[in-house]
């Protein structure tokens, strides 16, 4: 009878320790039946369950291993495992399987220890985690903005999805991080359309506003769009409302405005890498194209879709033309762009803050509430408000490390050419 064995190895990393000990392993025709290994601060954990063919192999096996792994000086615990808890393990491949994703500018024990108590409660368990933020030094300089975040993999099926969803919200309010979950399948690493909303999302401002208190109405529009934002007017009506304060605004302004907008936290990074990793990126905003075009040139968005604001004799009329992009707009705009890319729904990444983007944000693949209002993280299902808009490249399972190496990658392979 064969038998099944955990081998666990910890210590410090040594080169060529995995080529010796698969050597020794070989010689009694051992096989590896699960695999494992995890690297923090240069100290090694490998893990691996195997099957020796005969019983009575058993004992020199062990013997050798111990041995060699010893003098590497190093520990090794062996485990049996019978039969019923592998068939257990075997069977439990079959669980549904989710990321977790905790995101903050810091990650402490507190946070983990609150986001695995969710995860207990709700009957799930964890398999695995990393972090995919990169090495973090002790002292940082003045005004550099730090970004940590771990990924668990998880098993099972939650008891109360929004129950859970409801408890990750209210730590992120607590302690000013973020936590997401999503299934894991074949789409949530080839996503290949990325969406934006431009207003408080790809850019700081609401540019209406801006172009408001340049025309001395900023007050009355800025009090028109709050209430558009947070779902209390229709959003067609506000924006005919306030564009008509705007009659007269010269349209020299609409220019020093575009120049003075300024970018949100991570968002050249973001689309930076986005591009790098062969991602198509679009502007979908319920405000203006001439900034969303200003923004394409400056940021090398493929695809923009907003409002045309009317400007005659260099003077804004107060009117829009062409269909007004509101929320079922932009949602339509979505599946149409990712038509013309050939692309699955699935496929998509829709990022907003306000309530007109929510249609959009329940339509894409992955829907990601940015430094959003209440009610919009409430009914999105994904939110982000502890880091830039970068972050968003941890909740499509890129690590920091892997960003860096492929744009140096990209970067070599332009030199040469």
């Amino acid at each position: 009878m064969s038998e099944i064995i955990l081998i666990n190895v910890s210590g410090q990393d040594q080169p060529g320790l995995t080529s010796s000990l698969m050597g020794i392993l070989a010689e009694y025709e051992v096989d590896i039946l699960d695999i494992g290994q995890a690297m923090i601060h240069d100290t090694l954990s490998l893990g691996m369950l195997v099957k020796v063919p005969e019983a009575a192999s058993m004992s020199p096996v062990l013997k050798d291993v111990l041995f060699h792994i010893h003098d590497k000086g190093m520990q090794v615990r062996f485990t049996p495992v019978s039969e019923e808890q592998y068939a257990n393990w075997v069977e439990g491949a079959g669980r549904p399987r989710y990321i977790f994703t905790l995101l903050g500018r810091r990650i402490t024990a507190d946070h983990i220890g609150r986001m695995a108590s969710v995860i207990t409660e709700n009957d799930l368990n964890i398999e695995d985690i990393v972090r995919l933020s990169g090495r973090e030094p002790l002292y940082k300089s003045s005004g550099q903005q730090s970004r940590a975040c771990i990924e668990l993999t998880v098993r099972g099926q939650p008891v109360d999805l929004d129950a859970m969803k409801q408890r990750f919200l209210e730590i992120s309010q607590q302690f000013d991080v973020d936590i997401a979950f999503q299934e894991d399948s074949i789409w949530r690493r080839n996503r290949r359309l990325v969406v934006f909303d431009m207003d408080s999302t790809l850019i700081q401002q609401e540019v209406i506003d801006e172009l408001a208190d340049r025309a001395g109405v900023g007050d009355e529009v800025r009090g028109i769009t709050e209430r558009a934002m947070q779902g209390e007017l229709d959003f067609r009506e506000s924006l005919r409302r306030r564009v008509a304060l705007l009659e007269g605004l010269d349209e020299s302004v609409l220019e020093d405005v575009a120049e003075n907008l300024s970018l949100t936290e991570g968002a050249e990074r973001l689309i930076r890498t986005l591009k790098t990793f062969g991602y198509r990126t679009a502007i979908i905003s319920g405000g203006f194209s001439y900034f969303g075009r200003y923004l394409q040139r400056k940021l090398g968005v493929e695809y923009v879709h907003a409002n045309d604001l009317e400007v005659r004799d260099r003077k804004v009329t107060g009117r829009v033309t062409g269909q007004i992009v509101d929320g079922e707009r932009k949602a339509q705009l979505l599946r149409e762009i990712a038509a013309a890319e050939n692309l699955a729904m699935d496929q998509t990444i829709a990022v907003g803050d306000g309530a007109n983007d929510l249609p959009m944000l329940r339509l894409a693949g992955l829907g990601i509430a940015f430094r959003a209002k209440p009610l919009v993280k409430q009914n999105a299902r994904q939110s982000l408000s502890a880091l830039g808009l970068d972050g968003i490249l941890y909740l499509i399972g890129i690590k920091d490390a892997e960003a860096a190496d492929e744009v140096v990658r990209q970067n070599d392979a332009s030199a040469r050419n």
